[in-house]
């Protein structure tokens, strides 16, 4: 069989026969692969725990009818193992692999730059800075405001959604595409702080620098709004983005 090599993010198993799982990964020149892991269920496999969920793997594929084969793992980060024991850190990693599992449907299709971004996130998500490991929703928001941009539903900040009227804007509104000017916004609209808007602008842009001054109600507002922004063009609701670890309401 023709075989084929890709650097790949696990994102989902499922059990397979006895002994078998079938593997889902978002790869880097191959977009989502869905391959079968033979034997990996066995105390004895030779993959062990390389090929679970949030682990960042080289994989060598044997092309099938159906399902490809996974023939070789090599581990290259293993965000899975510092991930376990730190359950905020954790439920933030599921909501990011269920975000690309969702955004990359279509199998076989590159989506280098969604593989990339998850990449990074998980690394920022492990990895801590000179200031000290970043809030692990912080990183989680910028990453869905970005991978939900990339999706092509980047949300509109500085002008009105609906007529392009330039802010600043009072309301936001996750159905219009952003923030709204009085005459567009819809019933039910969102009103953020002004310092809210401008965290969302950093987290979209990747700018860390300008997130440092934002408090814990200006990061929790944020992120309520990030939530219901993702939620509405992902048609339904992220369902590990109800496990994520909060200390109070959002606002």
């Amino acid at each position: 069989m023709p075989t084929y090599r890709d650097e790949a993010i696990v994102l989902r198993t499922h059990k397979l026969g006895e002994a078998d799982r079938i593997i889902t990964v978002l790869s880097r020149d191959h977009g989502k692969v869905r391959a079968v892991a033979r034997g990996v269920r066995r105390t004895s496999s030779k993959f062990g725990g390389r090929l679970e969920p949030c682990t960042h793997v080289d994989l060598q594929f044997a092309s099938g009818r159906s399902l490809d084969v996974i023939t070789q793992a090599v581990t290259l980060h293993p965000y899975s193992e510092p991930l376990a024991h730190d359950y905020e850190r954790y439920t933030v990693a599921q909501v990011m692999i269920e975000t690309a599992d969702r955004l990359v449907s279509e199998e076989g299709e590159p989506s280098r730059r969604q593989y990339q971004l998850l990449v990074g996130g998980l690394h920022a998500l492990t990895a801590g800075t000179a200031e000290g490991p970043r809030p692990a929703t912080m990183v989680m928001d910028a990453y869905l405001l970005r991978a939900i941009a990339l999706a092509g539903y980047a949300p509109t900040l500085a002008e009105c959604a609906r007529c392009g009227r330039p802010g600043p804007h009072q309301a936001f509104s996750p159905q219009a595409g952003g923030m709204v000017c009085v005459g567009c916004r819809p019933p039910g609209s969102a009103h953020p702080e002004p310092r809210t808007v401008a965290y969302l602008a950093a987290l979209l842009g990747g700018d860390w620098t300008a997130t440092r001054g934002a408090d814990e109600q200006c990061r929790r507002q944020a992120s309520g709004l990030v939530a219901a922004f993702v939620s509405w063009h992902l048609d339904r609701g992220l369902r590990s983005l109800e496990h994520v670890e909060r200390t109070a309401p959002l606002a």
